[in-house]
């Protein structure tokens, strides 16, 4: 009997699980999660603090998920090992756990710039993790003044979860508009108004320089004092494991379109990779959800003896701020078709007869048929490309091409 290992407990896991149970459904399958929690949503939990859910509505899968795929999962222990020659698993309280298979999916951490006088703040948090969201929720009280170093997705909707919770916040970044890794000026501008419009003050092209217990003296020389600090200034990928033994790392694990790393019988999967983006044509780490996904899956496949490829990876996000919706996916490369209102903006990015990325703020779109022509690489010119520009339907598709997609109804 085969035995399956995988390293980390988000959804890249639950993937994995479900692409090795496609295969083999008697191998034994162990899970080591460093959180003491079942698989959970983890772009829900600024939704727990604005009341908009709860722990169990977070939950990935159905409670019984672990019991129906014969799947052992030993909470609270990390990974600190892998022993190649032994083929085992080293966890922190001494245990070995020995495979046939190993994927490692330990996704990332927050980047913590070396702060001076970081130490003698007494709260501040990480906005990663449920355990993160549930200490920051005893935290904050309606007279909290709160400080976010970071602008970027996590550091906004951070903000916007604690809003009504909390008496004033601040959100400051080093770069010079919110959401910076995704947007340009134009469009960056459109979200931090609409911020600003519901409380959030920021302070951009501005960070912190150093703490002195609950003050920060920012680089503009300016002083900020505050209650409550959090720490989002980017994620690192957990690549330690592979690099330890030799593999192949760069930003991100490197794994092939198998999700193979460079070690013979590991594979990787989730944020803690760097593979192949088809919108661009070379390697980055694509640290999202729907990616982590397929790439848990195709690496469940592959390690259960199946063949399968995932080789239509691209960055896309799709996220909205106090009602706001905010849709990207593929480069900002090649030409450019832009509509725009008051609120609202949309940019198609054409090169070479493809779609190859896209802009959209405030318009209600089905930004999925965007994100297939990127992905599966549509000629244009088998599109009706002047609807495609105005909407996104599915009359942009021939006749023929309607029933190749969607079957004989259309």
């Amino acid at each position: 009997m085969k035995q399956y290992v995988i390293v980390g407990n988000g959804v890249a896991a639950v993937g994995c699980i479900e692409g090795i149970r496609s295969v083999d459904s008697d191998g034994k399958i162990t899970v080591i999660s460093e959180e003491n929690y079942p698989v959970y949503c983890r772009p829900l939990i600024s939704y727990y603090l604005e009341n908009k859910t709860d722990t169990e509505k977070m939950n990935y899968r159905s409670a019984d998920f672990y019991e129906k795929q014969a799947t052992e999962v030993i909470y609270g222990k990390k990974a600190v090992k892998i022993d190649f020659s032994s083929k085992t698993v080293d966890l922190d309280d001494g245990t070995k756990i020995p495979y046939t298979s190993l994927c490692v999916a330990s996704g990332s951490t927050p980047f913590v710039p070396p702060f001076e006088g970081l130490d003698t703040v007494k709260n501040k948090f990480g906005f990663m993790t449920l355990d993160d969201t549930l200490a920051l929720e005893k935290a904050v009280n309606k007279d909290s003044k709160v400080l976010i170093m970071g602008a970027g997705l996590i550091g906004l909707k951070c903000a916007e979860g604690l809003k009504n919770r909390v008496a004033s916040i601040t959100v400051c970044d080093l770069a010079d508009r919110v959401l910076s890794s995704i947007l340009d000026s134009d469009c960056a501008e459109i979200i931090q108004k609409h911020l600003e419009n519901n409380g959030i003050r920021f302070m951009l092209s501005d960070t912190a320089l150093s703490f002195n217990k609950n003050s920060a003296k920012m680089k503009s020389g300016k002083q900020i004092d505050f209650d409550v600090l959090v720490l989002a200034v980017g994620v690192r990928a957990n690549t330690s494991l592979i690099k330890d033994i030799g593999g192949e790392v760069n930003r991100g694990i490197i794994v092939n379109d198998k999700m193979e790393t460079s070690v013979k019988n590991i594979y990787a999967a989730g944020d803690c990779t760097e593979g192949n983006d088809i919108s661009f044509g070379g390697k980055r780490v694509l640290a999202l959800l729907p990616n982590a996904v397929m790439q848990g899956h195709t690496a469940g496949v592959n390690m259960a003896g199946g063949d399968e490829v995932f080789d239509k990876a691209i960055p896309m996000n799709s996220i909205g701020f106090f009602g706001l919706h905010v849709m990207t996916a593929g480069t900002y490369e090649g030409e450019m078709y832009e509509e725009k209102g008051e609120n609202s903006i949309k940019r198609l990015f054409t090169k070479d007869g493809l779609l190859k990325g896209f802009i959209i703020i405030g318009y209600n779109e089905r930004a999925g048929i965007y994100t297939s022509l990127i992905r599966e690489k549509t000629p244009l010119d088998t599109l009706d490309f002047e609807t495609m520009k105005k909407i996104a339907t599915n009359a942009i598709f021939s006749s023929e091409n309607r029933r190749k997609k969607f079957g004989s109804v259309v």
